[in-house]
């Protein structure tokens, strides 16, 4: 079934020369990425995932049970928690183990895409080169990968370890396919078995890998030229990569589903839906080359108009490009080639299915822009035959070559600054924000990471306060910026503004356990424990596993115990007093009360 392919030829270089392109790509991709070791966990859902979560602590039955059970955040992940729960029997919760770890695997994905890039290289531009040629070209395709700045978010996020470890067995599945299709029947199907468990791994990871079976098919087209063992043969092989597809689609959407809101097809209709996805395939191409202006998060705005300038253009855009290689296929079959395969590997995460408030995530180029990075070593190959051709002069080629070099090494140093603003929560929100002054998710992280640092002084609350008021204005619907709000009210003790804020909180989340939380938290403040109790119960109530609530409930209670006691009423202080330690029977009690902390 497999093998029957012999545009996989390529010429051999010498070892030392290939070990030296090894160790620059190595070296290269964990000095541009080295910064974030000193990254810590960030608000931005490392603290849901990893510092409040002692699910995926461990590798023992009952952690490995969770991990192929967990949906958290809509992610249904399980490999990628094997390697989480990897890092914290070696380390526990130092973040700078989760850094290492991913930098060290992103690196390890560059040697296979360099792997992959020397194969697909050879298929699209044949022999009639030197074998140094090749080698260097699949060097530079490799460090256009592995350093580009659209990879930081991926690599120095540790939330994004799935990135990285479905990125390493989507590269070794197709690597596998590539060695299954060689001329080599009876080795090809140990490839090919190795290849379906590869991509069954890759899907574990990150169902964002769907698009696989897809790939290798597109792979076949271009630039393997398998088409003449027929469509039927060529459909065949792909049918255990598809139904590993279908199974991990089936999967995502009930981890969707189960862990966030799927954005609504009543907000954002068909059309919108069109615009949404046009943008994404235009987006991320566009950041490839022009690598400016990234930010942690692109924000979905309130009400698409697939009629402005914004989504229009792109629109176009898509058409008109998608129009023109087509055109030029038989030119320049490799342009339509990575543009087809960047569109294929978008589609899982474009407007279709659409979950969350970004428009537009860094990450989703991991994989998407691989193409495009084949299409830069490719351009290396075309100007060394192009001088063994006597088209270009030498002194031409040189340049080239030269401003190649330099490429890596811009690209790397922009990797290097970025990862820098991915160390510390506060670092990162000021970057987005000035990114982008309308983002009203990265104002109110920003606002909120500014209350929750205990060594925020009343300048920095009052910025804070600044920032989540700007949020608010510019999407009031939302519940977060307000609850944000009222903790940096009371924390400069303005406890009237702060009950404001907290019942607007309260207006738009009526059921969380939240509002009444704070509004107990802030009569405990006041020494107002008679009106404390009520709003602390209420919320206890409603979630019964909240320590801090608890303990202010707990102080409230003797508080208030002792006030009545002093007035004589020493009956109403015993049910007081008592009822306080039926509460601290309940569960557990934290020290440090509910003092800040936002939802």
């Amino acid at each position: 079934m497999v093998g029957s392919s012999s545009t996989l030829a390529r010429p051999r270089a010498p070892t030392w020369a290939a070990g030296a392109a090894l160790l620059v790509i190595v070296a290269v991709s964990v000095l541009a990425f080295a910064p974030s070791l000193s990254g810590e966990f960030l608000n931005w859902d490392d603290e849901r995932n990893f510092v409040k979560n002692e699910d995926y602590r461990g590798l023992g039955w009952p952690q490995i049970r969770w991990m192929f059970r967990a949906t958290l955040m809509g992610h249904y992940i399980p490999v990628t928690w094997l390697t989480l729960g990897l890092n914290y029997v070696l380390g526990g919760m130092n973040p700078w183990g989760y850094h290492l770890v991913n930098i060290l695997i992103h690196a390890v994905n560059a040697v296979l895409f360099f792997y992959l890039a020397r194969r697909l290289l050879a298929a699209a531009a044949g022999d009639d080169l030197p074998a140094w040629a090749h080698l260097w070209a699949a060097t530079f395709a490799s460090l256009v990968f592995a350093v580009h700045p659209l990879r930081v978010e991926s690599v120095a996020w540790i939330t994004e370890r799935r990135d990285v470890v479905s990125g390493m067995f989507f590269l070794l599945s197709v690597l596998l396919y590539l060695r299954a299709v060689e001329p080599d029947p009876a080795r090809g199907r140990r490839w090919y078995g190795g290849s379906v468990i590869a991509c069954a791994l890759a899907m574990l990871s990150k169902a964002s890998t769907m698009p696989l079976p897809a790939v290798l098919l597109l792979l076949d087209v271009y630039p393997l030229r398998r088409l003449g063992l027929g469509w039927r043969r060529i459909l065949v092989e792909k049918i255990p990569y598809a139904a590993l597809a279908g199974a991990t689609a089936v999967a995502a959407l009930v981890a969707l589903r189960q862990g966030v809101t799927v954005t609504p097809y009543a907000d954002y209709g068909p059309a919108a839906r069109i615009a949404m996805t046009a943008y994404t395939f235009v987006f991320y191409p566009w950041k490839w080359i022009w690598p400016v202006e990234l930010s942690p998060l692109y924000e979905l705005p309130g009400k698409v108009d697939p009629t402005s300038p914004r989504f229009l253009v792109p629109l176009c855009a898509w058409l008109a490009i998608t129009a023109a290689l087509v055109v030029a296929r038989r030119r320049w079959p490799a342009g339509l080639a990575a543009w087809a395969y960047s569109t294929l590997m978008l589609l899982p995460v474009s407007g279709a299915v659409h979950a969350g408030n970004q428009l537009a995530h860094d990450r989703y180029s991991y994989l998407s822009g691989l193409g495009f990075a084949l299409l830069a070593g490719g351009a290396l190959l075309l100007a060394w035959r192009a001088e063994q051709r006597r088209v270009l002069g030498r002194g031409m080629v040189i340049a080239l070559t030269a401003t190649a070099a330099l490429i890596v090494v811009l690209l790397a140093a922009g990797s290097r600054r970025q990862s820098r603003m991915w160390q510390s929560s506060e670092s990162l929100w000021r970057w987005a924000v000035n990114a982008d002054p309308s983002c009203a998710i990265c104002l109110h992280n920003l606002g909120s990471t500014l209350v929750n640092n205990p060594q925020s002084d009343r300048q920095r609350l009052r910025e804070a306060e600044g920032h989540l008021r700007d949020s608010i204005r510019l999407r009031p619907e939302r519940a977060g910026s307000y609850h944000a709000l009222g903790l940096a009210l009371a924390l400069e003790r303005r406890f009237d503004e702060a009950e404001i804020a907290f019942r607007q909180y309260m207006d738009r989340e009526p059921g969380s356990p939240e509002g009444p939380a704070r509004l107990g938290m802030i009569r405990v403040d006041q020494q107002r424990y008679g009106e404390a109790i009520p709003y602390l119960s209420l919320a206890l109530a409603r979630k019964g596993n909240l320590p801090e609530v608890r303990a202010d409930l707990i102080t409230a209670l003797g508080k208030r115990a002792d006030e009545l006691e002093r007035a004589g009423r020493v009956g109403e202080a015993e049910r007081l007093r008592k009822a306080a330690a039926e509460v601290r029977a309940q569960g557990p009690v934290s020290t440090a009360g509910t003092r800040p902390g936002t939802p």
